[in-house]
């Protein structure tokens, strides 16, 4: 938490779970499809990701250091997310999970030797794959760059320069969904892998629309947010997340991105809550993959705060939010789903629609004054 938060008594439907089916150890995997996989492959490998290895239609890309594959990509007529995929901490959490009503039994994890995997659906629609297996133990391509400061001297009659090189992705850090069913959707992650909330953003008189989950390590630190839920007008994905290595490494990777002629979406800046320093961009499908840096951990006896929610609420220093940035890209078929989530749903209304409007188009940042 921060002076942007603060802890309060927190809306009942988000309370910890007191029985969860398994504890989730980490986010470990995003699967998608697409229509042209050479063309995924070219992206995900120039923002940092390695070692693809083609199997059974797909393609598995992985991190340096990871539980198995960080991004599945298989072959599909159309562009799309399937769901993410969350390390649990024990084979036993697996075996609970195969127990659930529409969970797949306990088998071989996609793309990963030794991995074992159970899938399910969440409410929003999402296959969550629930993997279990060998703990990585990969160091990073290089150590973080020395840094002098004013008074401690660490590098002297040298210079330093990063590699000319893509990013050093090192693993998939979190994955943020959009659901009809907000509290529903959040529910489920948290009574099914005990994932708990570091922050809750709520809007209209202080409905909770958005929450940040992090995993239950105990007195372990975990990153502040591994699943991001956050209420929409369709069931869909926003981006997911991968840490490197430190801040010349999300510098030299843009360069990278930019040199192979992808599209930025936003960065370098630092983000309020979880801190991270962040910059976004874009695959050819217009999907969003962040680059990220220093993030919060916390212990499991940190209480969540809660603050409203606005755009500005998303970074603390950094270019103004573009404004396409979470809004979905508008198409006669997306207004019809969305008309029909709102006949279907017991949580979407108009009145939810429109404070969730109210709060994201508010300015991310005062208007300067003119001078007179």
């Amino acid at each position: 938490m921060n002076e942007y938060t603060h802890p309060v008594q927190i809306d009942p439907r988000l309370e910890r779970a007191a029985s969860p089916v398994a504890r989730a150890y980490d986010v470990a995997s995003v699967t998608f499809e697409r229509p042209d996989i050479e063309r995924a492959v070219r992206f995900l490998c120039d923002f940092g990701l390695g070692s693809p290895r083609y199997a059974d239609g797909g393609v598995y890309l992985h991190a340096e250091a990871g539980y198995g594959p960080a991004v599945i990509v298989r072959k599909g007529t159309a562009a799309r997310f399937i769901g993410p995929g969350l390390m649990v901490s024990s084979r036993d959490d697996l075996v609970a999970l195969s127990g659930l009503r529409g969970a797949s039994a306990v088998g071989p994890a996609a793309g990963w030797a030794g991995g074992e995997e159970v899938t399910l659906t969440d409410p929003a629609g999402f296959v969550v794959r629930a993997v279990h297996g060998p703990m990585p133990h990969a160091p990073a391509v290089r150590e973080r760059l020395a840094q002098n400061t004013h008074d401690a001297a660490v590098r002297l009659n040298v210079g330093q320069r990063p590699p000319v090189r893509p990013s050093s992705v090192l693993r998939l850090g979190h994955v943020v969904l959009g659901a009809v069913n907000f509290f529903r959707t959040a529910r489920w992650y948290m009574d099914v892998f005990g994932l708990i909330p570091s922050d809750i953003q709520t809007i209209g008189e202080g409905d909770p629309a958005l929450v940040f989950l992090r995993c239950d390590r105990g007195d372990e630190p975990a990153d502040h947010h591994s699943i991001v839920v956050a209420q929409n007008i369709d069931n869909l994905y926003s981006h997911s997340a991968y840490e490197v290595i430190d801040l010349d490494d999300i510098a030299m990777g843009q360069e990278h991105l930019l040199s192979r002629g992808h599209q930025h979406s936003w960065g370098i800046g630092r983000h309020l809550l979880g801190s991270q320093i962040f910059d976004y961009w874009r695959d050819p499908w217009g999907m969003k993959f962040e680059h990220f840096c220093d993030s919060d951990r916390f212990t499991a006896d940190t209480p969540p705060g809660v603050s409203p929610l606005s755009s500005g609420g998303l970074y603390q220093w950094g270019p103004e939010v573009p404004a396409d940035f979470e809004a979905p890209r508008m198409s006669p078929a997306l207004i019809w789903r969305a008309i029909n989530n709102l006949r279907r749903s017991e949580e979407l209304s108009f009145k939810r629609m429109a404070d969730l409007k109210r709060a994201i188009s508010a300015p991310a940042r005062p208007k300067p004054r003119k001078g007179r």
